[in-house]
């Protein structure tokens, strides 16, 4: 018996070793900046460890990338159980004219969600931006514009009922100072448009999961504030929610504090709804340090979220806008070149995958072990949601 342990130690050793040197020779070989861990073939997933663990990890999907781009989508379906389709779903690609719909480029993800066994979040149905000319330039009456809404509503909910079972019902309809974001929703029908958006998404699809999403207010603060108001005042007034999208779209010099996020997530979580982050990226354009060094200061942004997400019973899942550099929105909406995603231009995985890699990792012995985090001193039980969604039911994939 002592024999055939010092042998399995042995072979353990040698294949430690022979990894060690694929390794570093993969690293030698690049010449982008990264670190050598970074060029190396990940030996698990994201998605299988945070399937274990019973909760989603997630990207956006670009549907141009998916078409042309074989890596794209390998990488994809091996790292992901949940996707976000990037445009395909707002206002403007689904009803380019009055009652006139297209979803070829929904059903293209829905489908190759549906081959991988991955779910989808609906994104989005009623937003301040991304809408078509006919609307924006015609001339319509309070209850004309409820109806375009309500048909729009219904419609999208319809063609995707058994497909797509998440949704971002409304999308940033708050401003940084806590009141509610000009649009044509506020001003042509008045603040119960979001009321009457998710009455109309659970008559659509009863069964779904239906969320308030925004940006900025992550953490605290009065954006915060005024999120956490209005959908305690949603529920009050009985409307069915199920949960706030935190966005996190944020940068090494400027993102939340984890303190913050933690206690937000936790009186969401008291109001019985879910937390979702739905958005993440960390841009590392502005700054003068080394590249290793944003890296390194991005990477542990992200483990930072994600731990904060695994604290909380009720955060089910952690998204990312995207996940390799290359089709990053950032460059062409800053003007700036950037690398905000876990795996760079050539699909390589950053410090960024290795970080969340190892925070899952050690969340092995239980898929919701409490375990106290570097950067936190919150010493109370996480509290559980009502009704919280779980991807039990989901296959895991090695």
């Amino acid at each position: 018996m002592a024999s055939t342990r010092l042998t399995r130690r042995k072979l353990h050793l040698v294949m430690l070793l022979l990894l060690a040197l694929l390794t570093i020779s993969c690293g030698n070989a690049s010449t982008q900046a990264v670190p050598e861990q970074a060029t190396s073939t990940p030996l698990q997933s994201l998605r299988s460890l945070a399937q274990a663990r019973g909760m989603y990890i997630g990207t956006v999907v670009n549907v141009d990338a998916l078409q042309s781009e074989e890596q794209y989508g390998e990488v994809l379906a091996r790292e992901f159980n949940i996707v976000t389709p990037e445009v395909s779903l707002k206002f403007d690609a689904t009803e380019p004219e009055l009652n006139q719909y297209n979803f070829d480029r929904g059903d293209t993800i829905v489908a190759f969600a549906k081959a991988h066994n991955m779910q989808v979040r609906g994104h989005t149905l009623v937003w301040y931006r991304a809408l078509p000319s006919w609307l924006t330039a015609g001339k319509f009456s309070r209850s004309e514009l409820m109806q375009i809404l309500r048909d729009h509503i219904f419609t999208e909910i319809s063609h995707y009922r058994g497909q797509i079972n998440i949704w971002d019902v409304v999308n940033e309809a708050v401003n940084n100072d806590g009141t509610l974001r000009d649009s044509i929703w506020l001003r042509g029908i008045g603040p119960d448009y979001i009321d009457w958006a998710f009455r109309w998404a659970h008559e659509a699809n009863p069964q779904a999961r239906l969320f308030y999403n925004d940006f900025g207010g992550e953490g605290s603060g009065r954006k915060s504030d005024a999120i956490y108001n209005l959908v305690r005042g949603l529920l009050q007034r009985g409307v069915p929610i199920s949960g706030v999208g935190l966005q996190m779209h944020v940068g090494i010099d400027s993102y939340p504090d984890p303190q913050g996020v933690l206690a937000n997530m936790q009186r969401l979580n008291a109001l019985g709804l879910e937390v979702q982050i739905t958005e993440m990226d960390v841009r590392i354009q502005g700054d003068r340090r080394p590249v290793q060094t944003r890296l390194s200061i991005q990477a542990q942004i992200y483990r930072d979220m994600l731990s904060v997400c695994l604290e909380v019973a009720g955060c089910t899942a952690f998204v990312m806008w995207g996940f390799t550099d290359l089709h990053s929105w950032i460059p062409s909406a800053t003007g700036h070149p950037d690398a905000p995603l876990i795996f760079d231009q050539d699909y390589r995985p950053k410090p960024a995958y290795f970080a969340l890699m190892d925070d899952l990792e050690q969340r092995r012995m239980s898929h919701r072990e409490k375990r106290p985090l570097h950067l936190l001193r919150y010493g109370s039980s996480p509290r559980s949601c009502r009704n919280c969604f779980r991807p039990t039911q989901l296959q895991q994939r090695p």
